[in-house]
């Protein structure tokens, strides 16, 4: 019985040594890079295969709805991240993200290059890569054609003469919207941005959900538009965004942005290596991509957004037809994280009920 139980043994021992080996990572293969973005996020390919070849690496993008969804997405997988790097946050959000908890510092070299201005942590817990304002369009035929002025201030779009005439994005499900009212709440204070919001609900201003149905299908000014509304909350590199996609067939824009002191609301990005990462030097060298020139230079026809880097060349486009708000309406990212949910649900009051 015994010698038996032994062949047995060795039977098996040599059935183990003829077995394939489980297989394994070859040597040199390239690592992969987990970046955890929003739904609109883009990059060329070229831009992209030029980081991936210059660190041996394949980076996968994963989409996770907009900022607000993204950033609920990292906070609930902390423990296990989904991803190596997060990008997308913004000014809204920021305070959130850092009382979370779920970056690591990092001081990037690439960021001596970007202005002081854009950088809302000192820990470096993340690093500002793009910035852009939301701001009102307007249909410029519309206004030449009624001989009407351009509103040069929020409170002018509560006269009688503007009645009807707005579309804006509810701040509950759109991230534009968002940032109009906490531009309305920089320029009235939280005393007073509810007795705009009332002003406006008298004046037949037009709330739909999100961008896409604000701007095509009430606005009246775009090329692609079918509305008859002339102001909308917007971008106010819309403009050259409807030059650039007409493909030749503009030369000037239909619309124009209006950028007065406290009409706009400047959003900011930022991107952060997720703690938990497994590859935190893949992920260094990805942050100081994103603020190196190949990548920063592609954010304008990409995103249609402001590279926070000033040193790079901006297209022809932006140069001819994209705006920059020179005063922006301010609150800080401490009051907007406190106080966030309670302006929407209070503005919800005023404006819809």
């Amino acid at each position: 019985m015994k010698s038996r139980i032994v062949w047995i043994v060795i039977v098996l021992a040599l059935l183990g040594g003829c077995a394939k080996p489980t297989p394994e990572a070859a040597p040199g293969a390239p690592r992969v890079l987990r970046v955890m973005v929003y739904d609109s996020f883009s990059v060329s390919e070229d831009v992209i295969a030029r980081f991936e070849a210059e660190n041996n690496a394949t980076v996968q993008f994963l989409k996770a709805g907009d900022a607000g969804k993204m950033l609920n997405q990292a906070i609930l997988s902390r423990d296990n991240p989904q991803a190596d790097v997060l990008y997308g946050l913004d000014n809204t959000f920021l305070s959130r993200a850092l009382n979370a908890d779920i970056f690591e510092p990092y001081r990037a070299k690439n960021l001596a290059s970007i202005p002081k201005a854009l950088h809302l942590d000192n820990k470096y817990r993340v690093v500002p890569t793009d910035f852009g304002d939301v701001c009102l369009n307007y249909d410029k035929a519309y206004f030449d054609e009624h001989a009407l002025p351009i509103p040069q201030s929020l409170a002018d779009l509560t006269k009688p003469e503007y009645k009807g005439l707005l579309v804006v994005e509810n701040p509950a499900s759109s991230s534009p919207g968002l940032a109009f009212l906490i531009a309305t709440i920089g320029v009235f204070g939280e005393e007073g941005y509810l007795d705009f919001w009332a002003d406006l609900r008298a004046n037949d201003v037009l709330v739909v959900d999100g961008w896409d149905t604000a701007y095509y299908s009430e606005f009246s000014g775009g090329a692609y538009s079918e509305g008859v509304r002339p102001l909308v909350v917007s971008y106010a590199t819309s403009p050259a965004a409807e030059v650039f996609f007409s493909e030749g067939a503009l030369t000037e824009p239909p619309t124009g942005a209006i950028t007065a002191p406290g009409t706009c609301f400047r959003q900011i990005e930022f991107a952060g290596i997720l703690k938990g990462t497994e590859n935190r030097d893949l992920a260094e060298a990805f942050i100081e991509f994103l603020l190196g020139a190949d990548f920063q230079a592609d954010i304008p026809l990409q995103m249609w957004v402001f590279p926070a880097n000033p040193n790079v060349a901006l297209p022809q486009v932006f140069v001819e037809f994209a705006l920059e708000a020179a005063q922006p309406a301010e609150v800080p990212a401490a009051a907007i994280e406190a106080n966030r949910e309670q302006w929407i649900e209070a503005w919800a009051d005023v404006v819809l009920r």
